[in-house]
């Protein structure tokens, strides 16, 4: 296969960006999968294209690795081969963009790709109302973006930097590893670092930032004790910060702040968070019921009084009590969206039920 091999991975790339496909997955030993947009992951036997068929090969362990050649040059190979692991990202010629993650398993080398669309969706076609917009709109904070990987995270991220970049005259950095959306400054001024070409480190990035004059800094990805304790203090500072976390719900997103540190330092951790925290948004992809695509499910915590309390006084779950009762005020409890896009149609019984937290609960709120 090696005489082909690149055009079968151009083929491939193809078939994602025709077909709207999210995620397309190399592994040793298999042939490649693709995900398609329910969210099924579906080896690929053939691929047609403009009525085309093409056969698709098992890919060895060295077709695997001329691939990451391809992607990452010879330099972000011989990375590879040193750290195991590697993030980057890969243009297929102008058509678009792919994050790109290559790994080691048992079996050899791998690769997960995800396309990026080529420009940054609206708020308003990821289905954000007024109330999120309310929520990038103000000058000090912090935002937190929280949900599992594959759920439309840097998606988000994009629509609310061009919702600011379209009515706001500020100056924005992201911090990224690696740059996913390219966004040009129209209103505002954006700079876009990328850990280990433009900076040294997450923390680096984030402590030179307080010298660069931002309004609004966005960090990807809370990764570790030193990044989550960086980007508390940006958010003191007077800065609108806005970041993810890995995790399942709004109240799972707090503990996870506080329980990366050690038990001497939670107390400083959750009197600072209570301070520096305005909202979370936690958001699920769920099979779409009258269609092929996924639909998004969320969960909103603004931060108030009762719930600043808990966090400071370590009784974080009864924080889904305080989300029901102020549910008139933009909050809203994943169960009661749930029960929202089942009663539109737009997902079966079934979805709902392997997402919800309180199966009891949900029980009675389909029958009210």
């Amino acid at each position: 296969m090696s005489g082909d091999l690149e055009k079968i991975f151009n083929i491939l790339l193809e078939n994602s960006f025709i077909k709207d496909l999210p995620d397309l997955h190399f592994a040793s030993g298999k042939k490649p999968f693709i995900r398609d947009k329910s969210g099924e992951l579906i080896e690929l036997d053939k691929v047609t294209i403009w009525e085309e068929n093409y056969k698709i090969p098992e890919f060895k362990k060295d077709h695997i690795r001329e691939v990451i050649r391809m992607i990452a040059l010879d330099e972000g190979l011989e990375k590879f081969e040193k750290n195991f692991e590697l993030d980057t990202s890969y243009a297929y010629e102008d058509k678009a963009r792919f994050r790109v993650n290559c790994y080691i398993d048992n079996n050899g080398y791998c690769i997960a790709m995800r396309i990026i669309p080529t420009k940054a969706p609206t708020m308003k076609e990821l289905w954000l109302g007024e109330w999120i917009k309310k929520m990038v709109e103000k000058k000090q904070g912090l935002v937190l973006v929280t949900w599992p990987t594959g759920s439309w995270k840097s998606t988000m991220l994009a629509a609310m930097i061009d919702h600011i970049n379209n009515n706001f005259s500020k100056h924005i950095i992201t911090i990224e590893d690696p740059i996913e959306f390219t966004i040009p400054s129209k209103k505002c001024l954006i700079n876009q670092r990328e850990v280990w070409n433009h900076t040294k480190g997450f923390e680096k990035a984030m402590k030179s930032a307080l010298r660069e004059d931002p309004d609004v800094i966005i960090v990807w990805e809370m990764r570790d004790p030193e990044t989550i304790k960086a980007v508390l203090t940006l958010a003191e500072t007077g800065h609108l910060v806005i970041s993810t976390l890995h995790t399942n719900d709004t109240v799972q997103s707090i503990d996870r702040i506080v329980d990366v540190f050690p038990a001497s330092m939670q107390g400083q951790i959750r009197m600072q968070l209570s301070l520096a925290l305005t909202w979370i948004i936690s958001q699920r992809l769920i099979k779409r019921k009258d269609e092929e695509w996924r639909i998004a499910a969320r969960e909103i915590l603004v931060n108030n009084d009762a719930i600043r309390n808990l966090i400071i006084m370590a009784k974080s779950h009864q924080i889904y009590s305080v989300l029901e009762v102020w549910e008139k005020h933009w909050m809203v409890l994943m169960d009661k969206y749930l029960v929202f896009l089942f009663k539109k149609g737009l997902i079966s019984k079934e979805s709902m039920m392997a997402y919800a937290r309180d199966k009891d609960a949900i029980s009675s709120l389909i029958k009210s």
